[in-house]
């Protein structure tokens, strides 16, 4: 990249996130929980004494999450994994970490990612906040992924239930129309079996956006890493809007499954998925990033906490030893970190669903 369109880039940058960055962070999201939040039914504790990490407002939930939480992907998403999966969400629940990220769409249909957790939730449901989602549009699809989440978490209720992976208005209607998802949503929480609504995405800012306009909910789970700006910024409307909802809000795809980081090879094109959800992503090159950077590019904008899938207890522990020692970027360094990842930015968004005249 010559340094004429690096330059380009560095001003643009720093033109918007300034104006965000502005008003957003000295929001609630990173202040004390505020005397109105709600509080979290039958919630977990909101503060671990030992050793513990900094800590955020989940949106008005009154949960206050440690800013790593624990992917439910990577290791707890392989199949017959029990020996390298539960360990590392014991250890993740040691150091503190108080947030726990799954679905019931990892591990395929055996569903192994709720499984392992379910290992651990038996004896240790009160340490941690749990979240799991319904990929399902309708009612009684909807809730049948749930009775059968509960069941594999052995545990009696939900922290946080999501609708996940909404991509465009085809998501959208089909949850919010008679016999939808959202009925199911709604009931669960009336019920008492789930405490708190979210919804989750990676494709496009816009539809989220239009589910945040249609229902209030809790939390926005959503793709956002350094690489951001460079196509179908999350940060330019979507962000904004969920903080003056005051939801809460997690990072996801915080170092893009590795290919963010200077120490990911990509591996040979003959052996890559060629495909993420029926378009072309082809990662012909490694990352421009260390992990610090890119944990501390999401942390260091309005977010409550970011979840990161671990292959090793190694992985688990590094991330928790950065989120310990993070200090916010400056918008210096956030318009070089965001400049950096031009070159790469394709592979590092792939979840953002190009089409293959994109890439």
């Amino acid at each position: 990249m010559s340094p004429e369109k690096t330059n380009t880039g560095r001003r643009n940058f720093l033109k918007t996130s300034s104006a965000i960055a502005a008003g957003l962070l000295t929001t609630p999201i990173l202040s004390e929980a505020s005397p109105a939040a709600r509080p979290a039914s039958d919630a977990p504790p909101t503060a671990i004494a030992r050793d513990a990490m900094p800590t955020r407002n989940l949106g008005k939930t009154g949960h206050r999450v440690g800013i790593f939480s624990l992917g439910g992907q990577a290791a707890l998403e392989r199949a017959n994994n029990f020996d390298v999966a539960v360990p590392i969400i014991e250890r993740a629940l040691d150091l503190g970490v108080n947030y726990c990220d799954t679905s019931s769409i990892y591990g395929g249909p055996e569903r192994w990612s709720e499984q392992y957790y379910g290992r651990v939730l038996k004896h240790r449901r009160k340490e941690t906040f749990i979240a799991t989602k319904t990929k399902e549009r309708s009612r009684d699809a909807s809730w049948r992924m749930l009775e059968k989440s509960l069941e594999l978490m052995q545990t009696d209720h939900i922290d946080l239930w999501q609708l996940h992976d909404i991509g465009t208005l085809e998501d959208i209607n089909p949850c919010f129309a008679k016999g939808g998802a959202m009925e199911a949503m709604q009931e669960a929480k009336d019920q008492g079996i789930v405490s708190f609504l979210g919804i989750t995405g990676h494709h496009r800012p816009a539809s989220l956006v239009e589910c945040i306009r249609r229902y209030p909910f809790d939390t926005v789970l959503m793709g956002f890493n350094a690489a951001d700006t460079h196509q179908h910024s999350f940060a330019t409307e979507l962000l904004p809007l969920a903080v003056e909802r005051q939801m809460g809000i997690i990072g996801m795809k915080v170092p893009a499954r590795g290919r963010l980081l200077a120490s990911w090879t990509p591996d040979p094109l003959e052996k890559q998925q060629h495909s993420w959800e029926g378009q072309a992503v082809i990662s012909t090159s490694p990352g421009t990033l260390t992990m610090r950077e890119a944990m501390y590019y999401t942390l260091s904008h309005p977010v409550s906490t970011v979840i990161i899938g671990c292959d090793t207890i190694a992985q688990l522990e590094e991330n928790v030893a950065l989120a310990k020692a993070f200090t916010p970027l400056s918008q210096n360094q956030l318009a070089d970190i965001s400049a950096r990842t031009e070159p790469i930015h394709k592979q590092a968004l792939f979840f953002r669903n190009f089409n293959r005249a994109e890439v």
